[in-house]
């Protein structure tokens, strides 16, 4: 391994020569030169010495770590020991994965465990192993985040796994209180994404220290020196400090297991990010013989133990049979015990008797602790700072089932048992708000998008609840008299043979192009949008449409600004059944020259139920349920019906197609869209 390798993996963008000038190196070379001249100086002085010590070898990887200065950590050390006298834990480091979804986190975080030997040689291992949840391996995002800890030369590596999807920033936002640096993952082809950027701003307005992983290095359109340059912009962008901006650059593999210094010379393990985080993230800050203080980041339960409150301990020793103090930000406390104590170590929480602070643990016995308060000092404990989350954007109704299957599928119906549900939602979801409706019945949802609510209807679906759910909409502002929509960063990875029918939808959606870009890969462009929230509601079903197939959407919110005006999201009408019965292939087979039905023949329809899109705008009443007329008349010749294969519409697909009078009916075995009969009411 080469010393101008270590060298060069640890300041920010690569400045190598070429015979062609890079666009994105100039456009970055002019932004730190005007945002920082001590970055600049710093990136030439690492490119002289590279080119003067490139033939240099050295054999240890020990000392190549030795050499490499990290001027996170000991920028981080100066600065803040000298605001506050609190100790350093060198023995433990409090780390937290993040990055854009399927940029590779769930499956770095594998190849780290199975590395430093958490399970046996002999265990069976699936696959995403950090994804526990039934919901989570079956869409193949995480939505909750993860505790589990590895060992390191003798240091304690604290590693929280979170979601990549910008409806689950609350859990980053919450996940960052416990940690002290970030690594962050980037594709090594698609570079910063939406996430990528929310996730960063958050990291960075904490004070962490943050290490960048190119991952998936190993890909043939891999293109690391210009996703290092993206990066950096995007520090800049961030008002990133000086010392933030010399980041330190590990490259990887996470699905071989494989990491290293340089693209093109990667170890045979994971050895070089281990060295990185030990030496680039900084140990806690600690107050050892002060006041117990902990802050309840995160809450699980157990059947057997209850809630488990899990979070960092800021000061003092936590101890298990210790009576203690629980705060909030006010002056309402109250005393509780300590009954069990839990540390993480390799995949699994083990008991303990004492945590000293600085270490994550788990603590059982406060039946009634939430998320944001402190667990303190029984005598002299003050509250922490409560966690801060960004407002929710997007609502929805939820109401009891009205339709005339209402209790046949499902186990808890009433309007007690719903509104339960979802106030005991919001014991460990702090991004998401309930509120009363207009009836008795009715509870509005509010969430950070559609897919933040839809898990929680898909959750709870399969624990036995019957309900519905009316379209989602835009949370709307007004300030100084104006009203004031939620705009979304858009970012659209589409091949060009059809980028033109993606630009028309998003344009009648309001959407305003800001930057497009080739994406490395053959015949494909990113297209980067700022579009109105409203313009997203209904929209992944119709750029797959758009794009047969081959679009990728990815958003994150930006910020609020001026209405956009109205606007269009359904052209098409619905088919509407006509009376209760049972589908026949007769009826069917008439009713599909209307348009593309959702039920095949034998299935049971209500009044008002949809069981079609209608070809034409506006929606059409059918008969789906007659009957052929048995008569005499016998025909010389069978005729052979051929019925089109029907729709199957996903949760997620039924409610980003309802509109404002249509609801969705959700059973454990059934989702049906229908006509809301309130809204009916209220247009004659």
């Amino acid at each position: 391994m080469e010393m101008a390798s270590g060298l060069n993996a640890s300041f920010s963008p690569s400045f190598a020569s070429s015979s062609k000038p890079n666009i994105h190196i100039k456009k970055t070379f002019n932004i730190a030169s005007t945002f920082s001249r001590k970055s600049f100086f710093a990136h030439t002085l690492y490119s002289s010495l590279n080119s003067k010590i490139a033939n240099l070898n050295v054999n240890s990887r020990n000392h190549v770590a030795n050499s490499i200065k990290c001027s996170i950590s000991e920028a981080t050390e100066l600065t803040t020991e000298k605001r506050s006298q609190l100790q350093r834990r060198s023995d433990i480091r409090n780390i937290a994965i993040v990055a854009h979804v399927d940029h590779g986190k769930t499956t770095l975080v594998d190849a780290m465990l199975k590395q430093a030997k958490v399970f046996r040689d002999n265990q069976f291992v699936q696959e995403r192993i950090m994804d526990s949840n039934d919901l989570e391996r079956e869409r193949g995002i995480t939505i909750l985040s993860k505790n589990t800890s590895i060992n390191f030369k003798g240091t304690k590596i604290n590693i929280i796994d979170t979601p990549g999807h910008s409806d689950f920033g609350g859990e980053v936002e919450r996940i960052l209180n416990m940690v002290e640096g970030v690594i962050l993952v980037v594709d090594s082809v698609e570079g910063p994404m939406p996430q990528t950027r929310f996730v960063l701003k958050k990291a960075l307005e904490f004070g962490h220290a943050v290490v960048v992983v190119i991952n998936k290095i190993d890909r043939s359109s891999a293109r690391p020196e210009f996703v290092i340059n993206s990066t950096f912009e995007l520090f800049i962008e961030l008002n990133a400090t000086d010392e933030q901006c010399d980041f330190q650059v590990i490259y990887a593999s996470g699905i071989k297991g494989q990491a290293g210094l340089s693209s093109d010379n990667l170890a045979d393990d994971l050895g070089p990010l281990f060295e990185t985080i030990v030496r680039c993230i900084p140990g806690p800050r600690i107050d050892r013989d002060g006041d117990l203080q902990m802050l309840a980041t995160n809450i699980e339960y157990d059947e057997h133990k209850g809630r488990i409150a899990i979070g960092r301990v800021h000061a003092g020793t936590l101890r298990k049979g210790l009576d203690v103090r629980v705060c909030t930000t006010g002056d309402v406390c109250r005393f509780a015990k300590v009954s069990e104590l839990f540390v993480y170590e390799k995949f699994y929480r083990v008991p303990a008797e004492v945590v000293e602070a600085g270490d994550i643990c788990a603590v059982c016995g406060i039946n009634d602790i939430q998320i944001g308060e402190t667990i303190a000092d029984k005598v002299s404990g003050k509250p922490l700072p409560a966690i801060k989350v960004e407002e929710p954007t997007v609502k929805m109704s939820f109401s009891i089932n009205t339709s005339p299957f209402v209790g046949r599928e499902g186990k808890y119906v009433t309007s007690r048992n719903l509104r339960d549900r979802l106030f005991k939602e919001l014991e460990k979801n702090l991004a998401m708000k309930v509120e009363d409706g207009e009836t008795s019945d009715t509870f509005i949802v509010s969430g950070r998008g559609t897919l933040h609510i839809t898990i929680l209807i898909e959750n709870m679906r399969r624990e036995g609840y019957e309900f519905m759910v009316g379209p989602p909409k835009v949370i709307n502002k007004t300030v100084d008299g104006k009203v004031l929509e939620p705009y979304e960063i858009a970012t659209v990875e589409v091949p060009e043979a059809h980028m033109g029918s993606v630009v028309e939808l998003l344009g009648q959606r309001r959407g305003l192009m800001f930057d497009m870009q080739a994406n490395g890969s053959e015949g494909t462009n990113l297209l980067k949008y700022k579009i109105p929230t409203r313009g997203l509601l209904g929209l992944r079903n119709a750029i797959l449409t758009a794009s047969r197939g081959t679009a990728i959407l990815n958003t994150v919110f930006d910020s609020y600004g001026s209405w956009a005006g109205d606007m269009s999201t359904r052209d098409q009408g619905s088919l509407v059944a006509f009376e209760d019965g049972t589908t026949t292939t007769h009826a069917l087979t008439g009713s599909q020259e209307r348009g593309q039905l959702f039920v095949g023949p034998g299935t049971d329809v209500y009044k008002g139920q949809i069981v079609g899109i209608h070809q034409r705008p506006g929606d059409l009443s059918l008969n789906v349920c007659k009957k052929k007329a048995a008569t005499n008349v016998r025909s010389n010749k069978e005729v052979s019906v051929v019925l089109d294969t029907p729709l199957e519409y996903s949760l997620d697909d039924c409610i980003e197609y309802i509109q404002e009078d249509e609801l969705v009916e959700v059973t454990p075995a059934s989702i049906r869209m229908c006509k809301n009969p309130k809204a009916a009411k209220k247009t004659r």
